[in-house]
């Protein structure tokens, strides 16, 4: 899926599909570059998430954009749910690390083992998902928790995407098996470092997948254009 979103993203940034354009057809796309239908589709979303193209029902899909600027997640910019995310989050996890309850640590425990055997990334993202929101329960205050609710299906999505993309998965379980032991230690100030390191790898991920090195993209002449 990777190098078919490179070899799309590629030709919409050289100006081989220009804005306006529609792309070929899903069969025909297929045909080309001898992909399955659900891994092209998956390249498809993600172009649509980086705001390079838009799917008309019934049309096709369309080049809006040559270059990425801030893929959205649901309703939310990356770049928006970020931000809102340091300012909830990190004192989210500071204060499950002084209220959390015996019972927030077995959840968080158990959740984060599961996640730690999942191989599947779609249950996996699922359980990204519940174990924020498990986080905002241990601080025991409802407004984090009604917060998170509002961005979890961003949250999801961009779990998704960045999971896909940008291979997260196992240096998110050691992110959040971090996280969990400094609240088993009761660490206000860990916990919040544990986030606040969280946070920063989800920026360079999402940053790496949206503005790669030139060589990651293939360019005319080059044997993978």
């Amino acid at each position: 899926m990777e190098a078919v979103l490179a070899h799309l993203r590629g030709a919409i940034e050289r100006g081989e599909y220009a804005i306006g354009d529609k792309l070929p057809s899903e069969a025909e796309l297929c045909r080309t570059l001898e992909v399955s239908r659900p891994v092209l589709r998956e390249a498809l979303r993600a172009l649509q998430t980086m705001g390079l193209t838009v799917a008309k029902t019934g049309k096709g899909t369309f080049v809006i954009a040559n270059t990425v600027e801030d893929p959205t997640f649901g309703d939310y910019a990356a770049s928006h749910l970020l931000e809102v995310r340091r300012h909830v989050e990190v004192p989210v996890a500071g204060y499950a690390a002084l209220r959390r309850t015996p019972e927030d640590l077995d959840h968080l425990t158990h959740l984060l083992d599961r996640m730690e055997r999942e191989t599947d990334t779609t249950a996996w993202v699922a359980m990204d998902t519940v174990f924020h929101l498990a986080l905002a329960e241990a601080a025991q205050n409802p407004v984090f928790r009604r917060v998170i609710e509002e961005i979890r299906d961003a949250l999801a999505r961009q779990s998704a995407f960045l999971n896909e993309l940008g291979g997260r998965r196992e240096k998110s379980n050691r992110e959040h098996r971090a996280i969990v032991e400094a609240l088993i230690d009761g660490s206000e100030h860990d916990a919040e470092q544990a986030m606040s390191h969280h946070l920063d790898r989800v920026d360079t991920t999402l940053t790496e997948i949206v503005r790669p090195t030139r060589t990651d993209i293939p360019t005319k002449g080059s044997p993978d254009a």
